[in-house]
């Protein structure tokens, strides 16, 4: 993948499409409408989907569209378990909804520390093997405010970033102010090149996931942890696409990998497998603790709603006593993946549960997108720049353990026929292109 995506967008202002004055000065409706207008050109104009759940019947829902609605089935879901409809986890939101009301009525630091959020951090720094876990609002504010604290706060801090890391990330980095170098996307000879460079004295932490969402790849994290304890480095891991998913206890890649004792900090949220709202780090009480007597986004943020967090708790105590959803799940991604390999369809077969569907370009994107909603009731949301570099726009399926058969058959039926409408290159065609090019 090209190694620009979101380390590099544009700011507004220097756009040369925009044209800020008029004769009577300065226009800024004009502004906005003609970068708006600008997308839509670009095909990279987003539009919401308005979706009304149906009762017990997830991944099904209703589509609103003018006031009218339409059964749609949804592939692009990051509720890839679909906890946020399961019965326990309702259950433990309306009881305590109904015991401590609807929000937590302040601050961690004034009143808004309630026994659920204690609960919760307690089951995540198990859950991890760690000493201690922090909740936040959402796992952006999480990796934000942590990777901004410490990077900020340590002194002649140099950060070494994935280039293919998620904005929060990149935006923590920046926010800190403290020096970045960027290695290579999962390339562990950069990695390493870079850290030789770096007085051995300095702090260093270096930044990864370990799911990358966008093209479904897993980073090499036991040989990041090497080159960590070598050059004496922090490692900070963003779990968010694995968590729930991946290991004996559902903790994710690196629970799968058995290195809980090699990662310093882990951060993660609660609204992909988990299935409600909300983030977290975990890690050494010293390191949780420092972020969380030093954090602004932490100390001046309200707290999570007591019902979020108990819901968050019923949905991990669930994963990690029954295996079931994350194995169905696995398992329907098999199954989609072994029947998009009979298909012209180019996606990038990854070893995680991503299946990243490339079409390349942004008005054709959005074109198959709408295709497929309007013809044949299937939901899945293009994905364009900046999300990902132009030219590797891209529809993202997600399976979950409740998309049926009969659901998978209808997907690769419907996806094939609108690939071919819209006159696509197949996987073959393009395998010979590459090759020819790259002789």
């Amino acid at each position: 993948m090209q190694a620009i995506c979101r380390h590099h967008i544009t700011d507004i202002h220097k756009i040369g499409y925009l044209s800020p004055y008029r004769t009577k000065g300065f226009m800024y409706k004009e502004i906005f409408r003609q970068s708006l207008d600008h997308l839509k050109l670009e095909g990279r104009y987003r539009v919401f989907i308005e979706l009304e759940k149906i009762p017990g019947a997830f991944p099904r829902a209703k589509y609103q569209n003018k006031g009218q609605s339409q059964e749609i089935t949804i592939w692009c879901s990051n509720d890839y378990l679909g906890m946020g409809n399961h019965p326990a986890v309702v259950k433990a939101m309306h009881q305590a909804l109904d015991q401590d009301g609807a929000g937590s009525g302040g601050t961690r630091n004034i009143g808004g520390t309630h026994h659920w959020h204690t609960k919760l951090e307690q089951e995540l720094a198990d859950l991890h093997k760690k000493d201690s876990a922090l909740l936040f609002t959402s796992g952006y504010v999480a990796n934000e405010s942590a990777l901004s604290t410490l990077a900020s706060r340590l002194p002649n801090c140099v950060i070494l970033s994935d280039v293919q890391n998620h904005a929060s990330m990149i935006h923590g980095i920046r926010y800190s102010k403290a020096e970045k170098m960027i290695f290579r996307h999962n390339d562990m000879g950069h990695l390493e090149e870079l850290l030789k460079n770096i007085d051995p004295h300095r702090p260093k932490i270096i930044a990864f996931e370990s799911v990358y969402s966008m093209a479904g790849d897993i980073a090499p994290i036991k040989e990041i942890c090497g080159l960590a304890k070598k050059y004496k480095a922090l490692t900070y891991i963003d779990e968010v696409h694995a968590v729930g998913l991946y290991g004996p206890n559902g903790a994710g890649i690196v629970d799968e990998l058995g290195l809980q004792d090699d990662i310093d900090i882990i951060c993660a949220n609660f609204g992909k497998a988990i299935g409600v709202l909300g983030g977290y780090i975990t890690a050494n009480a010293e390191t949780v603790d420092f972020i969380r007597s030093h954090a602004s986004p932490f100390i001046f943020t309200t707290s999570l709603p007591p019902s979020i967090a108990a819901g968050a708790l019923a949905s991990l105590q669930h994963i990690r006593k029954d295996p079931t959803e994350r194995l169905q799940m696995h398992q329907k991604v098999s199954l989609v993946k072994s029947q998009l390999r009979q298909t012209p369809i180019e996606f990038l077969d990854s070893e995680s549960h991503i299946i990243p569907v490339m079409v390349r370009n942004a008005e054709n994107c959005k074109g198959i997108s709408d295709a497929l909603l309007k013809n044949y009731q299937i939901y899945i949301q293009p994905i364009n720049y900046p999300t990902v570099p132009k030219g590797q726009e891209r529809l993202r399926i997600t399976v979950t353990p409740y998309h049926t058969p009969e659901m998978i058959d209808h997907l690769i039926k419907s996806l094939t026929t609108v690939w071919k409408e819209f006159g696509l290159t197949s996987c073959q065609q393009k395998a010979q292109k590459d090759q020819a090019a790259a002789i």
